[in-house]
């Protein structure tokens, strides 16, 4: 069975739909998208008005794989994202974000991304 098909991946595809049908991210306002793969967390910065991504950071951006690789797990990995997806957003003067979590519960890796970014002063 394909991933695709698979059962969850659709209804989490579902899900998505749903929740892009009421989130727009705007310049003043861009959308924090996140997606979560099995080993790997990545945080982007949208702006749909031009249809951009303003800023991505994830486990893997070269700046962070040293200290996602030293975490103890994949919660404190997702923190690290959350903060310097924050700190970048900090640098283009960005305060207010919409938080999109694709699908995903917000729960886990997601919720704890979304703490290390409002603990670094995001607002959403």
């Amino acid at each position: 069975m394909s991933q695709k098909t698979h059962p969850r991946a659709i209804k989490r595809a579902h899900k998505k739909v749903r929740i892009r049908k009421k989130l727009f991210g705007t310049t003043e306002r861009p959308r924090l998208a996140v997606f979560r793969s099995s080993k790997n967390i990545y945080a982007q910065l949208i702006d749909d008005v031009k249809k951009i991504t303003v800023v991505g950071v994830s486990t893997l951006t070269p700046d962070l794989r040293t200290d996602a690789g030293k975490a103890k797990n994949k919660l404190d990995a997702a923190k690290i994202v959350g903060k310097a997806i924050a700190e970048k957003a900090k640098s283009l003067k960005i305060e207010n974000v919409v938080f999109d979590r694709g699908g995903y519960l917000y729960h886990g890796r997601v919720k704890a991304l979304a703490d290390g970014a409002r603990e670094n002063g995001l607002k959403f």
